[in-house]
């Protein structure tokens, strides 16, 4: 994005301010007044508006682009980065002060490949989202394609899940997701019977363990209901039953 526009779409500007600026525009920070402004990828904040946006945090006004008048503002402020911001500010790539504004409640997630089991469910609810949008009879995922989701380090996080369960709801042909359906990268990745557990490369586990966990997670998921959780596995409730005892996971009522 030009620079001129960048800086118009956090604080605005007023007429004439740049080419094309044919009428003036109210920017994100007057937007969202009384409310939340979300920054994502701050950390990709060019140098040159980065003291624009200190003096606007710290002032609580914006001066839009090409005018004389501060506009005051109340906005809640809520930054995202996956740079290292530290580093940043050592390669002089990002401003102290400004990370010193903006870090006053630090939140870390840790990245997807250190959240196990996690992936199934997040990447179940992606499922569930695409499939209704474009209005698809897909419920799931099958064990082998839930093995490769698991075993896969995800470099992109959330956003590349999100992008390969997209992919795969528009390629699938099933009901479930199958191992066919990720991209190449994912479904290609550690081809072999053993995934990664957890953060740790070094602890694997055999398939039928992925197996277990991912049924697990579906009955998590269904918050025990088995009837819920078969249909969402495309198995019969006596073939989830049988796994659940052989898991020695059975738990609640027979009919729950």
């Amino acid at each position: 994005m030009a620079a001129p526009l960048l800086e118009s779409e956090l604080f605005g500007h007023v007429r004439g301010a740049f080419t094309d600026a044919h009428a003036g525009r109210e920017g994100l920070f007057r937007r969202a007044d009384r409310g939340t402004l979300f920054l994502d990828e701050i950390g990709e904040l060019p140098l040159f508006l980065q003291p624009k946006l200190l003096r606007a945090l710290q002032e609580r006004v914006v001066q839009p682009l090409g005018g004389d008048v501060e506009v005051p503002f109340n906005v809640r402020v809520v930054a995202a980065t996956n740079r290292d911001l530290e580093s940043a500010i050592e390669e002089g790539r990002f401003r102290q002060d400004l990370h010193f504004r903006i870090n006053v409640v630090h939140i870390e997630r840790p990245p997807l490949r250190a959240m196990g089991s996690d992936v199934l469910t997040i990447a179940q609810r992606f499922v569930h989202r695409f499939a209704a949008q474009i209005e698809k009879n897909v419920v799931g995922l099958s064990p082998q394609a839930a093995e490769r989701l698991l075993a896969f380090p995800w470099p992109g996080n959330v956003r590349e899940l999100r992008n390969s369960i997209e992919r795969a709801i528009t390629l699938a042909r099933y009901e479930h997701i199958t191992v066919d359906d990720p991209p190449e990268k994912v479904r290609g990745y550690r081809a072999s019977h053993l995934v990664v557990t957890g953060e740790d490369p070094s602890e694997v586990a055999p398939l039928d363990q992925v197996e277990r966990r991912y049924i697990l997670c579906v009955l998590d998921m269904a918050n025990g209901n088995k009837t819920m959780a078969a249909r969402l596995l495309g198995v019969d409730r006596k073939t989830l039953h049988r796994k659940l005892e052989q898991y020695g996971a059975l738990r609640g009522p027979a009919d729950s």
